[in-house]
């Protein structure tokens, strides 16, 4: 496990220690706690960010706005067969359909 040493402000330093000890945990470990709870948000949001960037792109180039509408509407059928099947209004083939090429 790696090693982090770190110089706080005293009041955040005594909110460490004062939920810490509310919390029966060691400062160590909610500190690890925070740490990676803000590390995944932080993520999350790059991840956000670039399917925002994705949908301006799609939402601007004509193009790659038709290929992607062409795409959707080939599986809207699939996905709405495989609902079907899941919520009961349609038996599965007993034998799948071979899909591909």
């Amino acid at each position: 496990m790696g090693t982090l040493n770190l110089r706080l402000p005293e009041k955040l330093d005594a909110r460490l220690s004062e939920f810490a000890k509310l919390k029966e945990i060691s400062r160590s470990e909610l500190a690890r706690t925070a740490l990676e709870k803000f590390l995944s948000e932080m993520e999350r949001e790059k991840l956000l960010a670039g399917i925002v960037e994705a949908a301006r792109f799609l939402a601007t180039d004509a193009i790659a706005r038709a290929e992607s509408i062409s795409i959707a509407e080939e599986f809207a059928v699939s996905d709405s067969e495989a609902l079907d099947i899941s919520e009961g209004r349609k038996p599965a083939d007993p034998e799948p359909r071979k899909w591909w090429k």
